[in-house]
């Protein structure tokens, strides 16, 4: 009977072999890519906030986020596109000789700000789209006050929480070349995005995502007064903290956590035991 899985030193030769490619990419295939992945992971953020913005338990609200975003990442895998924290997986192939550093870390910026692009552009439509008018303007109000967490994180905090994010995402795009079927796919997707949104652990893209939203959502006025009435949440505190400066100083130590959970935590240990030359000797 065949197996409908591949095993570990498999997954892992599949996954040097996928670095070889993103560093061979062009510079318009990268971005459209990028373009994409950005998009799909806003669209898991939009559709996990809608479902749980009126959710008065966090841990019930947290499970029924993490149920839907991982949505995001399902569509990267099976549609295409270029996710930078995934690619952060790329530090093996530089490790190994089968591309430079320069191309990895060219790869990695290119596909950072494409991601924001499509984000900002899912962002956009859906502020226009009239979704965040929920509940009488309570997904409005809920979608800035998680931009206000998130843009008040401390920087060490920020860090530790991209660490433990980007562990689980690179192991649930690992796991996913495990499966051979579109089902076992999507399961090895689904548990450890749910539980990297249980954890509340931080994602640089999703937050191209949260924060942006938040950002123009504190542009309308009922949103604001609700987020005040539902939360205690001021104006001042808004326009102190939800803004472009706050997105940045969010950006910075999360992206660096993102960058050390996949790369230290999770691309080298597994380089080290299932490195094809040695484990050939």
């Amino acid at each position: 009977m065949e197996n409908n899985f591949n095993t570990p030193v498999q997954v892992w030769e599949a996954n040097m072999k996928a670095g070889e490619t993103k560093a061979a990419l062009s510079l318009l295939k990268c971005i459209l890519l990028g373009v994409i992945a950005g998009a799909f992971i806003a669209f898991g953020g939009a559709t996990s906030n809608a479902a749980i913005h009126n959710i008065a338990n966090q841990g019930i609200a947290k499970a029924l986020a993490g149920a839907i975003f991982p949505v995001g990442l399902m569509m990267i895998v099976f549609v295409g596109g270029e996710l930078f924290t995934g690619d952060c997986l790329m530090i093996a192939g530089v490790v190994d000789k089968r591309f430079s550093a320069l191309k990895m870390i060219k790869t990695l910026v290119i596909v950072w700000f494409s991601n924001l692009v499509g984000a900002l552009i899912i962002v956009t439509l859906i502020y226009f789209s009239g979704l965040l008018d929920y509940t009488d303007g309570a997904l409005g109000a809920f979608t800035i006050k998680i931009a206000l967490t998130k843009c008040t994180i401390t920087p060490f905090k920020a860090i530790c929480s991209g660490i433990l994010c980007n562990i689980l995402v690179c192991i649930a795009v690992l796991m996913a070349t495990s499966a051979k079927d579109i089902i076992g796919k999507v399961w090895a997707i689904f548990f450890p995005i749910w539980a990297f949104v249980i954890g509340g652990w931080e994602h640089c893209v999703a937050n191209m995502f949260y924060i942006p939203a938040g950002i123009i959502a504190s542009c309308n006025e009922n949103y604001v007064a609700k987020a005040e009435e539902l939360y205690g949440i001021t104006a001042g505190q808004i326009a102190a903290n939800v803004n472009i400066g706050g997105f940045i100083s969010n950006q910075i130590p999360v992206t660096i956590g993102n960058i050390l959970g996949g790369m230290i935590f999770v691309a080298l240990p597994l380089y080290a035991i299932h490195n094809i030359k040695a484990c050939s000797k």
